[in-house]
């Protein structure tokens, strides 16, 4: 098969697999008191340019729910796009993690929220009223479910009016490395700059085995972060191998430069497919993800010949480009549609 169908059908990089096989060579303290996982810390520490509190943990699930958990009482709501992945495929893990927190999902264009969107929620959520769940935070994709990117502009937007009420913000950034290659910002810029709070950093999705971290831009917030972490059961107790694959990945710009090269595969398979007859893109390509509306005859022949991709509820297809697509299988795609 050659796989469209997520970036996590892709393997690791060479350079992680390289630095968890050297990291398996003698001892190490575990539980993080290793030099990986103190490394990884400096290397986060230096890309944002500020002090970071930084807790590795194995799964996005757990790396969103566990931040959601530090910001959210069990009586607050957490605001997010009604496409979000905490709302839609995180199987309750939010609300589990935070004590019974409401997610409360609004709709937007292109998997964005709007500022508008917050605020009149927020005007008729009954804040005060003991009766209601109270509006605590905010939760931001980036890159966003549809595969769009948030502007530092937008998430400062956002972010004001979150914080002019009280609430504080959260960044899923599963695929946060795409978005930085796209925006060619500094992280900062799109981050504590721009008044998030928390970001869950994806390694898995670019490159990594099976690796995020939740990063505290005010390390005061997560004062107490690690007995949640110890509680909900991901404190790894051999840390190293976490923290291995970040440090890797992190260096020199790896994360990146991977990412670039998702971002620039998705757009050669965007440019080719819109050169075609017949073929719609649903929202603009900014990421890795493209969500396609194909003609039937389109669809099946791809599957025919053994392409993999996802066809979504609402009659779109979608494909995701990893770190590791070749063009040439980006191009025997566009090739077999050409010949159609």
């Amino acid at each position: 098969m050659h796989d469209f169908r997520s970036d996590n059908v892709a393997g690791a990089a060479p350079q992680v697999m390289t630095a968890l096989a050297a990291a398996s060579s003698g001892t190490a303290s575990p539980y993080g008191n290793d030099p990986w996982t103190a490394r990884v810390t400096e290397r986060l520490c230096a890309i944002f340019e500020t002090e970071v509190a930084v807790f590795p943990v194995a799964t996005g699930t757990a790396a969103n729910s566990l931040a959601l958990s530090a910001l959210v009482p069990p009586y607050g709501a957490v605001l997010c796009h009604d496409e979000a992945h905490i709302a839609i495929d995180e199987c309750g893990a939010p609300e589990f993690f935070t004590g019974g927190a409401k997610l409360v999902p609004l709709a937007g264009a292109h998997g964005k929220l709007t500022p508008d969107a917050v605020q009149r929620h927020i005007a008729k959520a009954g804040v005060g009223v003991v009766h209601r769940v109270q509006p605590a935070a905010l939760s931001l994709t980036q890159a966003t479910e549809a595969g769009t990117v948030y502007t530092p502009a937008e998430v400062e937007a956002l972010v004001e009016a979150a914080h002019a009420n009280g609430m504080a913000v959260h960044m899923d950034g599963a695929r946060f490395a795409n978005a930085i290659a796209r925006l060619g910002c500094k992280p900062a810029e799109v981050t504590w700059r721009a008044g998030v709070d928390v970001l869950t950093l994806g390694g898995t999705k670019g490159g990594c085995l099976a690796a995020e971290a939740v990063v505290f831009f005010n390390p005061a917030m997560a004062e107490d972060f690690g007995f949640g972490r110890k509680r909900g059961g991901h404190l790894v107790s051999k840390m190293r191998f976490l923290s291995a694959q970040l440090d890797a990945w992190l260096e020199d710009g790896l994360w990146l430069r991977l990412a670039a090269h998702a971002n620039a595969m998705a757009d050669r398979l965007a440019a080719g497919l819109m050169a075609l007859p017949g073929v719609e893109l649903a929202h603009p390509v900014e990421a890795n993800e493209l969500f396609v509306r194909l003609p039937a005859a389109y669809a099946e022949a791809l599957e025919a010949a053994g392409y993999g991709f996802y066809r979504w509820d609402d009659g779109t297809a979608r494909f995701v480009t990893a770190f590791d697509t070749p063009a040439a299988v980006v191009d025997g795609l566009l090739d077999i549609l050409r010949r159609l």
